[in-house]
């Protein structure tokens, strides 16, 4: 086994410039002493010197990287793929097990975020209408109910996307209510939320439930997920009376958490019913502003014989653009999957995640995505039980250059060195000309999206990881060590 530093030097180089430049990445090129290295958490350098990099061509420079990673101490266990392609000659440039099914995490959203844009385009909104029944006489007493119809508004209350808060709406719907000269209710505050008819949930399969930190279960009732297992390992008393329980979950043995314990196999989630949690504020603010409400909130899915109403104040999400900016720029979970629950409502009457992926993975067959390998159980990546080969998806990103949406959603991804989840990677070389989405779980570390050469061209990527060893910041520089050449491209 010949030393590297030595192969690529001399008339030699040459040669295996030629010989790299009618392979493909499969021949690998490394050298007994970097095997027996015992340092392995610095990452190799192949081809360092100007001269090298002179006589080597980008491509080449990529194929070089390439192989020499899967001898990495890092890597060369991992199961990984890696695609970079032109757009214009409709060629792959580099690759690397391109066809093998992976794991994709959180680059699962470009194919949530794209089929909404598709599907609802880029100026869809939510609303959520306060509206009242009945008279008002001439003192200002309502004598009829207030209604507060939502429409699964996913940012509402939440400041996300620049969406208003709970004060901000409320303070909207006294300001509506002030105009109507309504001074008192003589009624009850019902809420009418028909379209996403309660937030019970059954979680994906292989779901990770602890990630980061952050917990992830579904806002609801588990009621469908059999936690006959669990197992009560905590319990802790916070502000006031409220207690918050930690369970041990049977399906990928970490700590979950909820707000409260109903019994007989059955978990609250922390997070709340947003419909009903304005809709108690707004009576809370109401009574402390002086106007009585003699009712009370109630929920009301149907109304099989409904009121005459009028409305009185209506609040606009942020657009659909903004949201899919946000949802890809943050990784935003909540908001993907509320994504996928809108396009299945919008399409087969059914807010179901179930109903979003068959409507996603219809619209991708319609859109001649390559199915081969797919497997697409969630809007936002969470679950280990997706599955994406590196080829299909710089396909798919490969046709969306030619959408009208296609400038909205290549601005929704997060800009390496500067801006999301890619603040943090290609701080120097890179910076500005990568924009891609970032997938991490445990062990799992993707990046697919754009990239911009240094002669101005627009290159597509793929590159996923799964079951490395070491740390996700080794994983990461690695990555960039493999699409720094491409820039050259």
């Amino acid at each position: 086994m010949v030393n590297y530093r030595k192969y690529i030097s001399g008339v030699a180089v040459l040669a295996s410039g030629f010989f790299l430049a009618q392979s493909t990445v499969s021949t690998v090129l490394y050298s007994q002493a970097y095997d027996n290295q015992k340092n392995t958490l610095n990452l190799p350098s192949p081809v360092t010197s100007m001269a090298e990099k002179t006589i080597l061509s980008a491509k080449e420079l990529v194929d070089i990287n390439v192989n020499t990673m899967m001898t990495d101490p890092v890597l060369k266990n991992a199961n990984w793929g890696f695609v970079v392609y032109d757009p214009k000659t409709k060629k792959v440039i580099s690759s690397y097990n391109e066809n093998t099914p992976l794991v994709p995490a959180s680059t699962t959203k470009l194919l949530t975020t794209e089929t909404a844009l598709s599907l609802l385009g880029e100026n869809y909104r939510w609303m959520t209408q306060l509206e009242y029944s009945g008279t008002i006489d001439e003192n200002g007493v309502l004598n009829g109910n207030l209604y507060l119809i939502g429409s699964g508004d996913p940012s509402l209350g939440t400041n996300k996307a620049g969406a208003w808060s709970y004060r901000d709406i409320i303070s909207d719907f006294m300001g509506g209510l002030s105009r109507e000269g309504i001074r008192k209710v003589n009624g009850d505050i019902i809420i009418q939320t028909a379209l996403f008819k309660g937030n019970i949930t059954r979680l994906p399969e292989n779901v990770v439930w602890l990630e980061n930190n952050n917990y992830y279960l579904p806002v609801g009732t588990t009621r469908e997920i059999n936690p006959a297992n669990e197992k009560l390992i905590m319990k802790k008393s916070g502000l006031a009376s409220e207690k918050k329980y930690f369970y041990m979950s049977p399906y990928a043995n970490q700590m979950v958490y909820a707000e409260k314990y109903e019994g007989d196999g059955f978990l609250t989630t922390k997070l709340p019913d947003a419909p009903a949690y304005l809709a108690n504020t707004f009576r809370t603010t109401l009574v402390k502003s002086g106007i009585g409400v003699t009712g009370k909130v109630t929920p009301r899915m149907t109304d099989a014989a409904p009121e005459s109403r009028k409305l009185v104040s209506a609040y606009k999400s942020p657009t659909l653009a903004d949201i899919i900016f946000y949802t890809n720029q943050h990784s935003d979970n909540s908001l993907a999957e509320a994504l996928l629950k809108t396009v299945g409502f919008q399409k087969m009457g059914d807010q179901t995640s179930e109903s979003g992926r068959i409507v996603v993975t219809n619209h991708l067959k319609e859109e001649s995505f390559d199915m081969m390998g797919l497997n697409y159980m969630d809007g936002s990546g969470l679950s280990r039980n997706n599955n994406v080969t590196p080829i299909s998806q710089v396909k798919f990103l490969t046709s969306l250059m030619d959408e009208k949406y296609y400038k909205v959603y290549f601005t929704s991804l997060p800009v390496g060195g500067q801006s999301g989840t890619l603040k943090r990677m290609f701080i120097g070389t890179g910076n500005g000309q990568v924009f891609a989405k970032t997938g991490t779980l445990n062990k799992v570390k993707t990046l697919a999206g754009y990239l911009k050469t240094n002669s101005g061209k627009t290159l597509v990527f793929s590159l996923m990881v799964n079951n490395y060893s070491g740390s996700v910041d080794m994983v990461k520089k690695r990555m960039e060590k493999i699409l720094e050449p491409a820039l050259d491209l």
